[in-house]
């Protein structure tokens, strides 16, 4: 009887285990269908993890002449450029937290908010090259850091 338990036991966990790569999986399939989508109207798209808190989301972020778009199967949200007061490149979180050696912090700012996402290191030149890092009140662009 023992045996069995612990076979079961092992079962259960081997079945958590694939649901939560499955998981995974496909929501990175998702995240590279709404890409696919975005591209022809985009001028840069990348796979990025929204941060807010703790609490890190992965979605699919996109710049078109106007409008930067982050979204993923749940979440489907935008900014219009004209509202963003301040954007900088960084390399660790609001929070103190530093990201990893590969990854860069794309922060903006609109109305007093901040609004945070992580980058892959490679893909941060492309996107300073189509939205230059800017402070409040200063019309001309600070250098990305």
């Amino acid at each position: 009887m023992p045996e069995l338990a612990t076979m079961s036991l092992i079962g259960v966990g081997v079945a958590v285990v694939l649901t939560v790569v499955f998981i995974k999986v496909r929501q990175k399939d998702l995240l590279g269908a709404l890409m696919e989508k975005r591209k022809s109207t985009s001028r840069v798209v990348s796979r990025a993890d929204f941060v807010e808190g703790n609490e890190s989301v992965p979605v699919a972020l996109s710049l078109s002449s106007d409008t930067l778009y982050y979204e993923n199967p749940d979440l489907e949200a935008s900014f219009e450029l004209a509202r963003i007061d301040e954007v900088e490149y960084d390399d660790e979180l609001t929070t103190g937290k530093n990201v990893h050696a590969h990854q860069s912090v794309l922060r903006l700012r609109s109305h007093g908010r901040s609004f945070e996402f992580v980058l892959e290191k490679t893909e941060q030149p492309k996107w300073s090259a189509v939205l230059p890092p800017k402070m409040l009140g200063n019309t001309s662009h600070a250098h990305a850091v």
